[in-house]
Protein backbone atom coordinates (compact mmCIF):
# COMPACT_ATOMS: atom_id res chain seq x y z
CA UNK A 1 0.00 0.00 0.00
CA UNK A 2 1.45 3.46 -0.89
CA UNK A 3 1.21 5.85 1.65
CA UNK A 4 0.52 9.56 0.52
CA UNK A 5 0.87 12.15 3.50
CA UNK A 6 -1.23 16.01 3.16
CA UNK A 7 -1.74 18.46 5.03
CA UNK A 8 -4.92 16.99 6.06
CA UNK A 9 -2.97 14.72 7.87
CA UNK A 10 0.32 16.18 8.57
CA UNK A 11 0.20 19.70 9.77
CA UNK A 12 3.90 19.97 11.68
CA UNK A 13 7.44 18.51 9.60
CA UNK A 14 10.57 18.18 11.32
CA UNK A 15 13.56 19.47 9.63
CA UNK A 16 16.73 17.74 9.58
CA UNK A 17 17.25 19.57 12.54
CA UNK A 18 14.86 18.45 14.61
CA UNK A 19 13.38 22.08 14.38
CA UNK A 20 9.09 22.38 13.82
CA UNK A 21 7.70 23.98 11.08
CA UNK A 22 4.55 24.94 12.00
CA UNK A 23 1.37 25.05 9.85
CA UNK A 24 3.63 23.95 6.91
CA UNK A 25 2.06 20.62 4.75
CA UNK A 26 4.99 17.77 4.62
CA UNK A 27 6.11 16.06 1.65
CA UNK A 28 8.58 13.31 2.30
CA UNK A 29 12.07 14.39 1.83
CA UNK A 30 14.29 12.89 -1.11
CA UNK A 31 16.94 10.58 -0.13
CA UNK A 32 19.82 12.23 -0.02
CA UNK A 33 18.92 15.92 0.42
CA UNK A 34 19.81 18.15 3.44
CA UNK A 35 16.06 20.11 3.37
CA UNK A 36 13.06 19.05 3.98
CA UNK A 37 10.21 19.47 0.34
CA UNK A 38 7.32 21.63 1.26
CA UNK A 39 4.07 21.30 -0.93
CA UNK A 40 1.21 23.15 -1.65
CA UNK A 41 -1.54 22.84 -0.19
CA UNK A 42 -4.77 20.95 -1.98
CA UNK A 43 -5.96 23.21 -4.77
CA UNK A 44 -9.22 23.74 -6.98
CA UNK A 45 -8.93 21.33 -9.78
CA UNK A 46 -8.83 23.39 -13.35
CA UNK A 47 -12.71 23.72 -14.52
CA UNK A 48 -10.85 23.16 -18.33
CA UNK A 49 -8.10 21.47 -20.00
CA UNK A 50 -6.61 24.17 -22.41
CA UNK A 51 -8.59 23.55 -25.64
CA UNK A 52 -7.19 25.95 -27.90
CA UNK A 53 -10.84 26.76 -29.59
CA UNK A 54 -12.48 25.73 -25.81
CA UNK A 55 -10.60 25.94 -22.90
CA UNK A 56 -13.18 25.32 -20.69
CA UNK A 57 -14.12 21.61 -22.22
CA UNK A 58 -12.78 19.14 -19.86
CA UNK A 59 -11.28 19.42 -16.07
CA UNK A 60 -7.94 19.42 -14.48
CA UNK A 61 -6.98 17.20 -11.67
CA UNK A 62 -8.37 13.78 -12.72
CA UNK A 63 -7.95 10.87 -15.33
CA UNK A 64 -11.57 8.82 -15.40
CA UNK A 65 -10.82 5.16 -16.74
CA UNK A 66 -15.25 4.16 -16.80
CA UNK A 67 -17.97 5.87 -16.99
CA UNK A 68 -21.11 3.56 -15.45
CA UNK A 69 -24.31 5.41 -16.76
CA UNK A 70 -27.59 3.95 -15.33
CA UNK A 71 -30.87 6.01 -16.78
CA UNK A 72 -34.46 6.34 -16.43
CA UNK A 73 -36.14 7.90 -19.53
CA UNK A 74 -39.85 9.07 -20.49
CA UNK A 75 -40.76 9.53 -24.17
CA UNK A 76 -43.82 11.04 -23.30
CA UNK A 77 -42.03 13.81 -20.83
CA UNK A 78 -38.24 14.01 -22.51
CA UNK A 79 -37.57 13.33 -18.64
CA UNK A 80 -34.23 11.82 -17.75
CA UNK A 81 -33.14 10.59 -14.38
CA UNK A 82 -30.20 9.09 -13.61
CA UNK A 83 -27.35 7.69 -11.40
CA UNK A 84 -23.76 8.37 -13.13
CA UNK A 85 -20.71 6.81 -11.29
CA UNK A 86 -17.26 7.84 -12.50
CA UNK A 87 -13.99 5.63 -11.78
CA UNK A 88 -11.68 8.04 -11.25
CA UNK A 89 -7.65 8.47 -10.82
CA UNK A 90 -7.00 11.76 -9.28
CA UNK A 91 -3.29 13.69 -10.54
CA UNK A 92 -2.73 15.99 -8.09
CA UNK A 93 -4.23 17.13 -4.61
CA UNK A 94 -7.07 18.24 -4.84
CA UNK A 95 -9.54 20.79 -2.73
CA UNK A 96 -12.41 20.50 -5.14
CA UNK A 97 -12.78 19.03 -8.74
CA UNK A 98 -15.29 19.66 -11.95
CA UNK A 99 -17.64 17.77 -14.16
CA UNK A 100 -19.22 19.04 -17.12
CA UNK A 101 -22.84 18.73 -16.63
CA UNK A 102 -26.21 20.66 -16.97
CA UNK A 103 -28.76 18.53 -15.14
CA UNK A 104 -30.28 19.08 -11.83
CA UNK A 105 -28.14 17.41 -9.31
CA UNK A 106 -30.34 15.80 -6.53
CA UNK A 107 -26.28 14.49 -4.63
CA UNK A 108 -22.79 13.60 -5.34
CA UNK A 109 -20.68 11.18 -2.86
CA UNK A 110 -16.89 10.54 -3.45
CA UNK A 111 -15.83 7.44 -1.91
CA UNK A 112 -18.90 6.77 -0.27
CA UNK A 113 -18.97 10.48 1.91
CA UNK A 114 -21.47 12.72 0.56
CA UNK A 115 -19.89 15.93 -1.25
CA UNK A 116 -21.40 19.36 -1.88
CA UNK A 117 -22.02 21.08 -5.38
CA UNK A 118 -22.43 24.40 -6.99
CA UNK A 119 -22.80 25.26 -10.41
CA UNK A 120 -20.48 27.70 -12.01
CA UNK A 121 -19.94 29.04 -15.71
CA UNK A 122 -21.96 27.51 -18.79
CA UNK A 123 -21.19 23.63 -17.94
CA UNK A 124 -19.43 23.08 -14.68
CA UNK A 125 -20.64 21.17 -11.78
CA UNK A 126 -18.01 22.01 -9.13
CA UNK A 127 -17.78 19.14 -6.32
CA UNK A 128 -16.18 19.86 -3.26
CA UNK A 129 -15.66 15.93 -1.27
CA UNK A 130 -15.61 16.09 2.29
CA UNK A 131 -12.24 14.87 2.78
CA UNK A 132 -9.13 16.09 0.29
CA UNK A 133 -8.61 14.66 -2.68
CA UNK A 134 -4.63 13.51 -3.03
CA UNK A 135 -2.49 12.58 -5.92
CA UNK A 136 -2.90 9.08 -6.75
CA UNK A 137 -5.56 8.23 -4.92
CA UNK A 138 -8.79 6.20 -6.66
CA UNK A 139 -12.06 8.13 -6.46
CA UNK A 140 -15.54 6.65 -6.96
CA UNK A 141 -18.01 9.68 -7.39
CA UNK A 142 -21.67 8.79 -7.71
CA UNK A 143 -23.83 11.89 -9.27
CA UNK A 144 -27.78 11.54 -9.20
CA UNK A 145 -29.51 13.89 -10.88
CA UNK A 146 -32.87 14.52 -12.79
CA UNK A 147 -33.87 16.97 -15.69
CA UNK A 148 -35.50 17.55 -19.21
CA UNK A 149 -32.62 17.41 -21.35
CA UNK A 150 -34.66 19.56 -24.23
CA UNK A 151 -35.15 22.27 -21.80
CA UNK A 152 -31.00 22.34 -20.78
CA UNK A 153 -29.43 25.00 -23.20
CA UNK A 154 -26.31 26.85 -23.35
CA UNK A 155 -26.84 29.91 -25.32
CA UNK A 156 -29.67 29.34 -26.81
CA UNK A 157 -28.71 25.63 -27.63
CA UNK A 158 -29.84 22.23 -26.41
CA UNK A 159 -26.90 19.09 -27.88
CA UNK A 160 -30.23 16.61 -26.69
CA UNK A 161 -32.73 16.45 -29.87
CA UNK A 162 -36.38 14.67 -28.91
CA UNK A 163 -38.00 12.84 -31.48
CA UNK A 164 -41.42 12.04 -31.52
CA UNK A 165 -41.30 8.77 -29.91
CA UNK A 166 -37.66 9.16 -27.67
CA UNK A 167 -34.64 11.01 -28.38
CA UNK A 168 -31.17 11.21 -29.33
CA UNK A 169 -27.77 12.07 -27.69
CA UNK A 170 -25.24 12.68 -30.62
CA UNK A 171 -23.44 15.90 -30.78
CA UNK A 172 -19.75 16.98 -31.42
CA UNK A 173 -17.85 18.38 -30.33
CA UNK A 174 -20.52 17.97 -26.77
CA UNK A 175 -23.35 15.65 -26.00
CA UNK A 176 -22.38 14.26 -22.65
CA UNK A 177 -23.78 17.36 -20.92
CA UNK A 178 -26.95 16.65 -21.32
CA UNK A 179 -27.27 13.16 -19.73
CA UNK A 180 -23.88 12.05 -17.81
CA UNK A 181 -21.30 14.37 -15.83
CA UNK A 182 -17.87 13.81 -17.14
CA UNK A 183 -14.79 15.02 -17.85
CA UNK A 184 -15.49 16.26 -21.75
CA UNK A 185 -12.52 16.47 -23.77
CA UNK A 186 -10.97 13.97 -26.12
CA UNK A 187 -7.71 13.42 -23.70
CA UNK A 188 -9.20 11.56 -20.87
CA UNK A 189 -10.92 8.65 -22.78
CA UNK A 190 -12.62 6.16 -20.97
CA UNK A 191 -14.70 2.97 -20.63
CA UNK A 192 -19.10 2.82 -20.41
CA UNK A 193 -21.60 0.55 -19.46
CA UNK A 194 -24.71 2.06 -20.29
CA UNK A 195 -28.06 1.23 -19.06
CA UNK A 196 -31.33 2.97 -20.09
CA UNK A 197 -34.86 1.62 -18.76
CA UNK A 198 -37.66 3.23 -20.93
CA UNK A 199 -41.60 1.77 -21.64
CA UNK A 200 -41.92 -1.37 -22.60
CA UNK A 201 -41.64 -1.22 -26.60
CA UNK A 202 -39.23 1.45 -26.88
CA UNK A 203 -35.65 0.48 -28.13
CA UNK A 204 -32.32 1.97 -26.62
CA UNK A 205 -28.88 1.69 -28.90
CA UNK A 206 -25.86 2.88 -27.81
CA UNK A 207 -21.86 1.85 -27.94
CA UNK A 208 -20.02 -1.19 -27.79
CA UNK A 209 -22.46 -4.36 -27.59
CA UNK A 210 -25.00 -6.17 -25.32
CA UNK A 211 -23.64 -8.17 -22.42
CA UNK A 212 -27.34 -9.78 -21.61
CA UNK A 213 -30.83 -9.54 -23.43
CA UNK A 214 -33.15 -6.23 -22.78
CA UNK A 215 -34.68 -6.53 -19.27
CA UNK A 216 -38.29 -6.59 -18.23
CA UNK A 217 -38.98 -4.01 -15.62
CA UNK A 218 -41.81 -3.77 -13.27
CA UNK A 219 -44.38 -1.48 -14.43
CA UNK A 220 -44.13 -2.32 -18.35
CA UNK A 221 -40.93 -1.16 -18.81
CA UNK A 222 -37.35 -2.64 -20.07
CA UNK A 223 -33.65 -2.34 -19.17
CA UNK A 224 -31.74 -2.09 -21.82
CA UNK A 225 -27.40 -2.83 -21.40
CA UNK A 226 -24.90 -1.89 -23.40
CA UNK A 227 -21.10 -1.37 -22.70
CA UNK A 228 -18.39 -0.60 -24.42
CA UNK A 229 -14.80 -2.07 -23.27
CA UNK A 230 -12.27 0.36 -25.73
CA UNK A 231 -11.56 3.93 -24.89
CA UNK A 232 -14.10 6.29 -26.10
CA UNK A 233 -14.15 10.63 -25.73
CA UNK A 234 -17.20 11.08 -24.03
CA UNK A 235 -18.91 13.11 -27.27
CA UNK A 236 -18.68 9.95 -29.18
CA UNK A 237 -20.92 8.16 -26.22
CA UNK A 238 -24.28 8.24 -27.57
CA UNK A 239 -28.42 7.08 -27.14
CA UNK A 240 -30.51 6.31 -29.59
CA UNK A 241 -33.93 6.33 -27.95
CA UNK A 242 -37.35 5.39 -29.85
CA UNK A 243 -39.20 2.62 -32.22
CA UNK A 244 -35.90 0.93 -34.26
CA UNK A 245 -35.72 -2.43 -35.78
CA UNK A 246 -32.59 -4.18 -34.30
CA UNK A 247 -30.72 -6.73 -37.29
CA UNK A 248 -27.89 -8.15 -36.01
CA UNK A 249 -25.59 -10.20 -37.67
CA UNK A 250 -21.70 -11.17 -37.41
CA UNK A 251 -18.50 -9.21 -39.40
CA UNK A 252 -15.98 -11.46 -41.52
CA UNK A 253 -13.45 -10.87 -38.72
CA UNK A 254 -16.18 -12.53 -36.12
CA UNK A 255 -17.42 -9.29 -34.71
CA UNK A 256 -20.95 -8.44 -33.87
CA UNK A 257 -22.60 -6.07 -36.18
CA UNK A 258 -25.46 -4.39 -34.77
CA UNK A 259 -27.69 -1.83 -37.18
CA UNK A 260 -30.90 0.01 -36.32
CA UNK A 261 -33.19 1.82 -38.33
CA UNK A 262 -35.76 3.69 -37.31
CA UNK A 263 -39.54 2.60 -38.09
CA UNK A 264 -40.05 6.67 -38.82
CA UNK A 265 -38.10 6.50 -42.25
CA UNK A 266 -40.80 5.07 -44.60
CA UNK A 267 -39.82 5.21 -48.40
CA UNK A 268 -36.47 6.40 -47.06
CA UNK A 269 -35.91 2.86 -44.73
CA UNK A 270 -34.59 0.86 -48.01
CA UNK A 271 -32.23 3.17 -48.92
CA UNK A 272 -30.55 3.80 -45.41
CA UNK A 273 -30.33 -0.17 -45.04
CA UNK A 274 -28.82 -0.56 -48.63
CA UNK A 275 -26.42 1.09 -47.25
CA UNK A 276 -25.94 0.84 -43.16
CA UNK A 277 -25.85 -3.12 -44.44
CA UNK A 278 -22.43 -2.86 -46.13
CA UNK A 279 -20.94 -1.70 -43.30
CA UNK A 280 -19.41 -5.02 -42.72
CA UNK A 281 -17.74 -5.18 -45.95
CA UNK A 282 -16.57 -1.35 -45.88
CA UNK A 283 -14.58 -2.16 -42.54
CA UNK A 284 -13.15 -4.52 -43.76
CA UNK A 285 -12.22 -2.83 -46.93
CA UNK A 286 -10.48 0.28 -44.71
CA UNK A 287 -8.83 -1.94 -42.73
CA UNK A 288 -6.60 -3.21 -45.30
CA UNK A 289 -5.60 0.51 -45.82
CA UNK A 290 -5.74 2.25 -42.02
CA UNK A 291 -5.16 -1.57 -40.25
CA UNK A 292 -6.66 -3.55 -37.95
CA UNK A 293 -10.24 -2.27 -36.85
CA UNK A 294 -9.74 -0.95 -33.45
CA UNK A 295 -12.77 -1.44 -31.79
CA UNK A 296 -14.93 -4.77 -30.42
CA UNK A 297 -18.26 -4.11 -32.72
CA UNK A 298 -19.52 -2.24 -36.08
CA UNK A 299 -22.88 -1.20 -37.06
CA UNK A 300 -25.03 2.11 -37.64
CA UNK A 301 -27.76 3.38 -36.36
CA UNK A 302 -30.51 5.52 -38.98
CA UNK A 303 -31.69 8.08 -37.09
CA UNK A 304 -35.47 8.86 -37.32
CA UNK A 305 -37.26 11.53 -39.72
CA UNK A 306 -37.24 14.15 -37.25
CA UNK A 307 -33.59 13.75 -35.47
CA UNK A 308 -30.26 14.86 -36.57
CA UNK A 309 -29.20 16.69 -39.54
CA UNK A 310 -25.87 14.86 -40.18
CA UNK A 311 -24.14 12.00 -38.90
CA UNK A 312 -21.79 11.43 -36.11
CA UNK A 313 -18.93 8.67 -35.64
CA UNK A 314 -20.37 7.08 -32.91
CA UNK A 315 -17.79 4.57 -31.27
CA UNK A 316 -18.70 0.88 -32.83
CA UNK A 317 -21.92 3.08 -34.27
CA UNK A 318 -22.37 5.89 -36.20
CA UNK A 319 -25.75 7.72 -35.77
CA UNK A 320 -26.95 9.30 -40.17
CA UNK A 321 -29.50 11.94 -40.11
CA UNK A 322 -32.79 10.45 -42.71
CA UNK A 323 -31.33 13.26 -45.04
CA UNK A 324 -28.07 10.78 -46.38
CA UNK A 325 -31.14 8.40 -48.13
CA UNK A 326 -33.20 11.12 -49.55
CA UNK A 327 -31.55 10.28 -53.43
CA UNK A 328 -31.00 6.39 -52.60
CA UNK A 329 -28.52 4.80 -51.28
CA UNK A 330 -25.52 6.09 -50.33
CA UNK A 331 -22.11 4.44 -49.26
CA UNK A 332 -20.02 7.63 -49.32
CA UNK A 333 -21.38 8.75 -45.74
CA UNK A 334 -20.80 5.06 -44.50
CA UNK A 335 -17.28 5.24 -45.63
CA UNK A 336 -16.76 8.54 -44.12
CA UNK A 337 -17.97 8.24 -40.79
CA UNK A 338 -16.38 4.38 -40.40
CA UNK A 339 -13.18 5.83 -41.41
CA UNK A 340 -13.29 7.84 -38.59
CA UNK A 341 -13.23 4.61 -36.16
CA UNK A 342 -9.36 4.98 -37.08
CA UNK A 343 -9.48 8.51 -37.46
CA UNK A 344 -10.89 10.53 -34.63
CA UNK A 345 -12.38 7.68 -32.45
CA UNK A 346 -9.43 5.65 -31.72
CA UNK A 347 -6.81 8.35 -32.72
CA UNK A 348 -8.55 11.41 -31.42
CA UNK A 349 -7.72 14.89 -31.78
CA UNK A 350 -4.97 16.15 -28.44
CA UNK A 351 -6.71 19.78 -29.24
CA UNK A 352 -10.12 20.29 -31.43
CA UNK A 353 -7.86 22.60 -33.93
CA UNK A 354 -6.40 19.68 -34.90
CA UNK A 355 -9.66 18.67 -36.66
CA UNK A 356 -8.23 17.92 -40.11
CA UNK A 357 -6.70 14.68 -38.95
CA UNK A 358 -10.27 13.90 -38.41
CA UNK A 359 -12.25 15.17 -41.23
CA UNK A 360 -10.15 15.35 -44.06
CA UNK A 361 -8.83 11.76 -43.26
CA UNK A 362 -12.21 10.47 -43.80
CA UNK A 363 -13.40 12.67 -46.24
CA UNK A 364 -10.20 10.92 -48.28
CA UNK A 365 -11.62 7.57 -47.69
CA UNK A 366 -14.22 8.64 -49.66
CA UNK A 367 -11.91 9.52 -52.45
CA UNK A 368 -10.20 6.09 -51.71
CA UNK A 369 -13.91 4.72 -51.93
CA UNK A 370 -14.67 5.81 -55.18
CA UNK A 371 -12.16 4.62 -57.18
CA UNK A 372 -12.24 0.79 -55.21
CA UNK A 373 -16.03 1.27 -57.00
CA UNK A 374 -14.89 2.16 -60.41
CA UNK A 375 -16.78 5.83 -60.22
CA UNK A 376 -13.55 8.50 -60.21
CA UNK A 377 -10.42 7.84 -58.87
CA UNK A 378 -8.67 9.77 -56.00
CA UNK A 379 -6.67 12.29 -58.78
CA UNK A 380 -9.89 12.74 -60.43
CA UNK A 381 -11.94 13.42 -57.83
CA UNK A 382 -9.33 15.62 -56.62
CA UNK A 383 -8.86 17.54 -59.72
CA UNK A 384 -13.04 18.06 -59.51
CA UNK A 385 -13.33 19.14 -56.11
CA UNK A 386 -10.27 21.13 -56.98
CA UNK A 387 -11.63 23.10 -60.08
CA UNK A 388 -15.00 23.69 -58.26
CA UNK A 389 -13.72 26.43 -56.28
CA UNK A 390 -12.94 29.38 -58.11
CA UNK A 391 -9.57 31.24 -56.40
CA UNK A 392 -11.89 34.20 -55.53
CA UNK A 393 -13.77 31.79 -53.58
CA UNK A 394 -14.50 32.19 -49.56
CA UNK A 395 -13.31 28.55 -49.00
CA UNK A 396 -10.00 28.85 -49.52
CA UNK A 397 -9.94 31.38 -47.06
CA UNK A 398 -9.90 29.13 -44.30
CA UNK A 399 -7.07 27.01 -43.39
CA UNK A 400 -8.13 23.28 -42.20
CA UNK A 401 -5.49 23.33 -40.29
CA UNK A 402 -6.51 25.91 -37.61
CA UNK A 403 -10.33 26.96 -39.03
CA UNK A 404 -11.42 28.65 -35.88
CA UNK A 405 -13.48 27.36 -33.11
CA UNK A 406 -16.23 29.04 -35.35
CA UNK A 407 -15.26 26.81 -38.16
CA UNK A 408 -14.41 23.46 -37.26
CA UNK A 409 -17.12 22.02 -39.61
CA UNK A 410 -15.97 24.22 -42.47
CA UNK A 411 -16.44 22.86 -46.22
CA UNK A 412 -12.75 23.69 -46.12
CA UNK A 413 -11.91 21.33 -43.80
CA UNK A 414 -13.60 18.55 -44.98
CA UNK A 415 -12.67 19.38 -48.49
CA UNK A 416 -9.58 20.98 -48.53
CA UNK A 417 -8.36 18.76 -46.20
CA UNK A 418 -9.11 15.55 -48.24
CA UNK A 419 -7.16 17.44 -51.16
CA UNK A 420 -4.01 18.05 -48.60
CA UNK A 421 -3.71 13.85 -48.43
CA UNK A 422 -4.28 13.87 -51.68
CA UNK A 423 -1.23 16.23 -52.35
CA UNK A 424 0.97 14.67 -49.27
CA UNK A 425 0.16 10.81 -51.14
CA UNK A 426 1.69 12.64 -54.80
CA UNK A 427 4.39 13.79 -53.00
CA UNK A 428 5.59 10.82 -50.81
CA UNK A 429 4.03 8.00 -53.07
CA UNK A 430 1.99 5.73 -52.74
CA UNK A 431 4.20 2.79 -51.10
CA UNK A 432 5.05 5.61 -48.40
CA UNK A 433 1.41 6.81 -48.32
CA UNK A 434 -0.08 3.88 -47.56
CA UNK A 435 2.31 3.29 -44.92
CA UNK A 436 2.01 6.50 -43.03
CA UNK A 437 -2.20 5.53 -42.76
CA UNK A 438 -1.55 2.72 -40.52
CA UNK A 439 1.59 3.61 -38.72
CA UNK A 440 -0.75 6.37 -37.27
CA UNK A 441 -3.42 4.27 -36.70
CA UNK A 442 -0.96 1.78 -34.78
CA UNK A 443 1.36 4.20 -32.77
CA UNK A 444 -1.65 6.24 -31.45
CA UNK A 445 -4.17 3.61 -31.39
CA UNK A 446 -6.89 4.50 -28.55
CA UNK A 447 -4.72 7.82 -27.80
CA UNK A 448 -4.55 11.31 -29.40
CA UNK A 449 -2.20 13.27 -31.72
CA UNK A 450 -1.78 16.50 -33.54
CA UNK A 451 -1.02 17.99 -37.23
CA UNK A 452 2.45 18.25 -36.37
CA UNK A 453 2.72 15.09 -34.84
CA UNK A 454 1.37 13.74 -37.90
CA UNK A 455 3.56 15.58 -39.62
CA UNK A 456 6.86 14.23 -38.36
CA UNK A 457 5.49 10.87 -38.64
CA UNK A 458 5.66 11.24 -42.45
CA UNK A 459 8.47 12.41 -42.70
CA UNK A 460 10.38 10.11 -40.86
CA UNK A 461 8.68 7.41 -43.17
CA UNK A 462 9.31 9.06 -46.76
CA UNK A 463 12.62 10.88 -45.41
CA UNK A 464 11.62 13.94 -47.12
CA UNK A 465 11.05 17.48 -45.67
CA UNK A 466 7.27 18.04 -45.96
CA UNK A 467 6.94 21.39 -43.91
CA UNK A 468 6.31 23.31 -47.25
CA UNK A 469 3.27 21.31 -48.55
CA UNK A 470 1.91 21.27 -44.77
CA UNK A 471 1.69 24.82 -44.46
CA UNK A 472 0.60 25.71 -47.79
CA UNK A 473 -2.21 23.23 -47.73
CA UNK A 474 -2.96 23.58 -43.85
CA UNK A 475 -2.35 26.87 -43.11
CA UNK A 476 -2.34 29.59 -45.40
CA UNK A 477 -5.31 31.13 -46.96
CA UNK A 478 -5.60 31.01 -50.60
CA UNK A 479 -5.59 28.71 -53.20
CA UNK A 480 -2.65 26.66 -53.45
CA UNK A 481 -1.17 26.42 -57.25
CA UNK A 482 -0.64 23.24 -58.88
CA UNK A 483 2.68 22.31 -60.23
CA UNK A 484 1.00 20.60 -63.10
CA UNK A 485 -0.10 23.16 -65.59
CA UNK A 486 -1.80 21.19 -67.66
CA UNK A 487 -4.04 19.92 -64.96
CA UNK A 488 -5.37 23.39 -64.57
CA UNK A 489 -5.56 24.41 -68.53
CA UNK A 490 -8.26 21.41 -68.94
CA UNK A 491 -11.68 21.22 -67.22
CA UNK A 492 -12.35 17.99 -65.59
CA UNK A 493 -14.90 15.62 -66.11
CA UNK A 494 -16.92 15.22 -63.29
CA UNK A 495 -16.49 11.53 -61.36
CA UNK A 496 -19.80 9.38 -60.93
CA UNK A 497 -19.37 10.03 -57.59
CA UNK A 498 -19.38 13.60 -56.80
CA UNK A 499 -22.93 14.27 -56.59
CA UNK A 500 -23.14 11.44 -53.69
CA UNK A 501 -20.11 13.46 -51.87
CA UNK A 502 -21.22 16.65 -52.77
CA UNK A 503 -24.20 15.65 -51.34
CA UNK A 504 -22.79 13.87 -48.30
CA UNK A 505 -20.36 17.03 -46.96
CA UNK A 506 -23.42 19.54 -47.27
CA UNK A 507 -25.04 17.59 -44.57
CA UNK A 508 -21.77 17.01 -42.41
CA UNK A 509 -20.37 20.10 -42.52
CA UNK A 510 -22.94 21.70 -39.80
Amino acid sequence: MRRVLTAATTALTLTTAGTMLAGTPAQAVPTGWGRPVVSAAPQPGAPGLGDSYFPDYGNGGYDVEHYDVRLRYEPATDLLTGTTTILATATEDLSTFNLDFLLDVESVRVNGWAASSSTAGAHELVVTPARTVTRGQQLTIVVRYSGVPSEALVNGYTGWTRTDDGALAVNEPESAWWWFPSNDHPLDKATYDISVSVPTGVEVISNGVQPRPPLAEAGNRTRWIWRTTSPTATYLAFMAIGQYDIVTDTSPGGQPVINAYSTSLGALGPAARASIERTAEIVDWESGIFGPYPFEAQGGVAGPVDGISFALETQTRPVYGPGFWRRGANTYVVTHELAHQWFGDSVSVADWRNIWLNEGFASYAEWLWSEEQGEGTAQEVFDFTYASYPADDGFWQVPPGDPGAGRVFDNAVYDRGAMALHQLRLAVGDDAFFEILPTWTTERRYGNGTIEQFQALAERISGLDLDDLFTTWLFTPGRPELANAARKAAPPTEPKSWAKIRESHELMSH
